[in-house]
């Protein structure tokens, strides 16, 4: 299980895969042009206007990337297209944008990083797998929010461009949540986990249920660098809802769960702190429910929280 990587995956055009970002790169439009504002980058990309397109490419972009390939690729990849939807908007410390299309079947989807000049600084087009059979079916029990005040939805969705989990069976309808501040998730040195609005926050149940399993031991990583693979959900507690639904809460701070098995546990109560344990690049809550408590064998279900309006990738929460 992998939770909450700050990686952009590079340039993917269908099924021909590059690598080419250049963020950070000093480069401005000439302003003899007209700009392309990143909302407008769906609805040009449709109308074919490959040329404005690859005139805000950052020159390390150009690099890899003919305008030639952008023009045969982007005819292809419009194919049967009729119009692209914004999905989210996703801050970068360093003052770039990602922003993430999807087209009207769900089947198609595009990711670009707008830095603040808007260039762009990386694009990826790719063909997406969807589970139809699974999304539309959500756990009986009616679940919460696992913490209190405003958290931003870092990863969640029913595409794997707005969740990597979305890829695995296991943790498919796994949500990733951070605090969020003027486009950054902390203050002050970034290598330190007291930086991060999230860390020691209060960690909540969603709902009533049987504490089944409990780590409690796993020190918490330095952010920026340092994940553990081998212990991937960090320090964690799985609850026991019934109708063979399980909730996985992962990446509690060291040795701060004041749960323990056997324990009975109420909506709202308190089960730790936020951590950054596990497989994990800087402190956030992870939440998924599946169908048992083995983490390597069981199946994510797709949560049914207590209120009408989805949520993904870019929204804020509370």
């Amino acid at each position: 299980m992998r939770c909450f990587k700050h990686v952009f995956i590079g340039i993917a055009f269908v099924t021909v895969f590059l690598t080419a970002c250049g963020m950070g790169e000093d480069q401005e439009i000439d302003q003899k042009e007209n700009v392309m504002k990143p909302e407008e980058f769906s609805s040009t990309f449709l109308n074919g206007d490959f040329e404005m397109v690859y005139s805000q490419m950052s020159k390390a972009f150009q690099k890899e990337v003919s305008l030639k390939q952008l023009q045969e690729l982007g005819n292809d990849f419009n194919q049967d297209v009729t119009a692209y939807i914004l999905q989210s908007e996703l801050p970068y410390h360093n003052g770039s944008k990602q922003y993430t299309w999807t087209d009207d079947s769900g089947s198609k989807g595009m990711v670009a990083v707008f830095d603040e000049n808007d260039i762009i600084q990386g694009l990826q087009i790719m063909p997406l797998t969807m589970y139809p059979e699974t999304d539309n079916v959500y756990t009986e029990t009616v679940m919460h929010l696992p913490f209190q005040d405003t958290w931003y939805v870092f990863w969640g969705g029913t595409n794997s461009l707005v969740n990597y989990h979305y890829e695995y069976e296991n943790q498919r309808y796994a949500y990733d949540f951070v605090i969020m501040e003027e486009g950054t998730t902390y203050e002050g040195d970034p290598s330190m986990n007291e930086s991060y609005y999230a860390f020691g926050k209060e960690y909540l149940a969603p709902a009533d249920g049987i504490v089944v399993k409990v780590e409690n031991n796993v020190k918490d990583n330095q952010p920026v660098g340092q994940m553990n693979e081998e212990q991937p959900l960090g320090n964690y507690v799985i609850l026991d809802h019934g109708n063979k639904e399980f909730s996985y809460l992962a990446h509690f701070k060291h040795q701060s769960i004041i749960v323990n098995e056997g324990d009975k546990v109420h909506q709202g109560d308190i089960l730790g702190q936020v951590g950054n344990s596990g497989n994990s690049s800087e402190p956030h809550i992870h939440f998924h429910v599946s169908d048992s408590p083995d983490p390597a064998s069981s199946k994510s279900i797709n949560i049914k929280f207590d209120r009408e309006n989805p949520f993904i990738q870019g929204d804020f929460v509370e």
